[in-house]
């Protein structure tokens, strides 16, 4: 089945170990202004589809007052992609700062998710977007005070009005470090790597932000629009998407343990990157069928009790949920149907109880061994 599934039958490749790599790291000093206009341009990459900005206006103000005290900064580490094109390993939320800043506009809360959604599909926020204060609303420096009874000089001011300092922000240097991988060619485990070690930032990346800036595709495009379907919401128990991502990172384990869970075997975290770089290779066609096969599951479990897929501690559980959802999918994914039939919520609290998937879900959880028995016993059970 996996084999005839991928275009390329070529794309599942052999893990192995990297034992050295040959980078090259070059320190530039690139002024703001300067940074501004290659995020506008889209020479440097803010993966918005992968990475909400999660800072508050008072932490962004604290790094715009810090530049303009001439005070020091972190560096920003990128990654050279190729020609003119660089991705932002560390340093993306004062990147976006900086340019929220300058376009005097700073993201509501409660629309970044959404705004993510427009950056992937735009590769850029549209002016429009800006604009819209349903989105954004004016960036003016929200400053706590210095002294008490004393205002800060610089509460309450944006880049319109900075006046005499405005050419001296424009003008401020960052320290850049540009990584380029030499050696091993062609290896997107090692860039992976190369990402999770040098994400050092406040606000680090997670597996799975890092894995959707590497890995972006038609499939993730289509995973980020079904994590937002409002009967996948409900399964979770969550009206919002995860900030950093990780109801997505619970659809790509489904759809792995659905395609290529025969072939699984550790890490967890190699098993899902190399899915993840498969799916590349898939068709528009596959990709739109599998967004069915999905909506087809959802419909199945309309009648499901609420927090189905939820633990004895409240929370949700993805070993139990990709399982079965593993399981329920198979038969309908081996003959490219949908599913028509309702979900049995007894056969599922039967896989909840089962005293193998127990067994296979409480220690070595990501072993070969484990997920082959937690796959086995869901299949067994949910096709009784």
């Amino acid at each position: 089945m996996i084999d005839d599934w991928y275009d390329d039958e070529t794309s599942l490749s052999e893990e192995y170990s990297i034992k050295e790599y040959d980078v090259t790291a070059s320190p530039n000093d690139f002024n703001l202004k300067t940074l501004f206009d290659f995020v506008e341009s889209g020479a440097l990459v803010i993966p918005g589809f992968q990475r909400n900005y999660v800072w508050d206006i008072g932490r962004a103000s604290k790094l715009i007052e810090s530049i303009l005290l001439g005070l020091p900064i972190p560096q920003i580490f990128l990654y050279e992609e190729s020609r003119n094109r660089f991705l932002v390993i560390d340093g993306q939320q004062r990147l976006m700062s900086i340019f929220y800043f300058i376009k005097q506009r700073f993201p509501l809360k409660e629309k970044r998710v959404e705004i993510r959604r427009i950056f992937g599909e735009h590769g850029h926020i549209p002016t429009e977007v800006l604009e819209d204060d349903s989105y954004f609303r004016k960036f003016n420096l929200s400053l706590s005070r210095p002294i008490p009874g004393r205002e800060n000089r610089f509460h309450g001011i944006n880049y319109s009005t900075l006046g005499d300092l405005k050419l001296s922000f424009d003008m401020r240097t960052v320290r850049n470090v540009i990584i380029k991988q030499n050696l091993p060619e062609d290896d997107d485990s090692a860039v992976f790597e190369i990402f999770n070690r040098l994400n050092s930032g406040g606000v680090n990346l997670t597996p799975q932000e890092i894995r959707a800036s590497l890995y972006h595709s038609d499939f993730y495009d289509m995973l980020f629009k079904i994590n937002n379907d409002e009967r996948w919401r409900r399964i979770l128990d969550s009206a919002e998407a995860d900030l950093h991502t990780r109801d997505v990172e619970i659809l790509l384990r489904s759809f792995a343990m659905l395609i290529e869970g025969a072939a699984y075997k550790p890490s967890m975290v190699k098993f899902l990157n190399r899915f993840s770089s498969n799916c590349k290779q898939l068709s528009k066609d596959k990709i739109n069928y599998l967004k069915e096969l999905f909506y087809s599951f959802l419909e199945s479990t309309t009648s499901l009790p609420d927090k189905i897929f939820f633990g004895s501690r409240g929370r949700f559980a993805t070993l139990f949920f990709e399982a079965v959802f593993a399981a329920v999918a198979s038969s309908s994914f081996s003959q490219k149907a949908l599913i028509v039939e309702k979900l049995d919520p007894e056969k599922i609290k039967k896989v909840f109880t089962d005293k193998e998937f127990i067994e296979a879900s409480q220690t070595d959880t990501a072993s070969t061994s484990n997920v082959q028995a937690r796959l086995k016993r869901a299949k067994a059970i949910m096709g009784e």
